[in-house]
């Protein structure tokens, strides 16, 4: 049995890049099957794949997992490398992964993860502004204890990690929005948009030419404002 793994629209589905971008890395040979948001039968669809009614969802010959970190840690079973091999930073790098799979409500809400947006006008409320705050903390402490790493590859903890996946949809989020970033946020975004696997996935993404309207944030109408989109359809 091939192993599958079940997406959200590519556009949209912040939690569904996650574990593609960790199986790709972990060289993992898999078929996508992409499940798009907001038609007449998405839910049928989802529900026959997923016990949780959500996605993503990954399926081969011993398991079916059906939450996005879940699906990391399985892959990490597999290829311990994805987490650091340092007990310490692997520790660190769990914790911030949890922080950014369980919080920042905010940001998901008033800035949901959308490819083809670029630099749209949005109020952030304190709390969202609070949250991107949060964010660059982690960043830049993580990046700066890897200043004098010579082996360091850009990433948080020095080689890729699960850790960076969980923070890739953020990278899509800051391109898509106008809101201001310090210099380690605009570097680690950077980082990704260099990353051979990150463009397929936005290549993917630019060409779908499905349309949500509950998820265009930013969008010049009072309609699309109002609406807080739920990115883990």
């Amino acid at each position: 049995m091939k192993s599958v793994l079940y997406l959200g629209t590519k556009n949209y589905s912040s939690w569904s890049l996650r574990p593609w971008l960790v199986a790709k890395k972990a060289g993992f040979d898999f078929e996508e099957v992409v499940i798009d948001f907001d038609q007449p039968d998405t839910k049928q669809k989802i529900q026959a794949v997923s016990p949780s009614g959500k996605v993503p969802v990954w399926v081969d010959e011993h398991v079916r997992i059906w939450d996005s970190l879940a699906i990391c840690e399985y892959f990490a079973e597999q290829v311990p490398s994805l987490w650091p091999s340092d007990p310490i930073q692997r520790a660190q790098a769990r914790a911030v992964s949890a922080e950014m799979h369980s919080g920042f409500p905010a940001l998901r809400s008033e800035m949901g993860m959308n490819v083809r947006a670029y630099l749209r006008g949005i109020e952030l409320s304190e709390a969202a502004k609070n949250d991107l705050k949060r964010i660059e903390v982690i960043w830049t402490a993580l990046l700066e204890a890897q200043s004098n790493n010579p082996n360091a590859e850009g990433w948080l903890f020095g080689r890729f990690s699960i850790a960076d996946a969980m923070f890739a949809p953020v990278a899509i989020r800051l391109n898509g929005y106008a809101v201001p970033m310090s210099a380690s946020m605009k570097a680690y975004q950077a980082q990704f948009y260099a990353d051979p696997d990150f463009q397929q996935w936005i290549k993917d993404a630019e060409e779908d030419t499905l349309i949500v309207p509950r998820l265009e944030i930013g969008q010049d109408n009072e309609e699309y404002n109002a609406i807080q989109p739920n990115d883990k359809a």
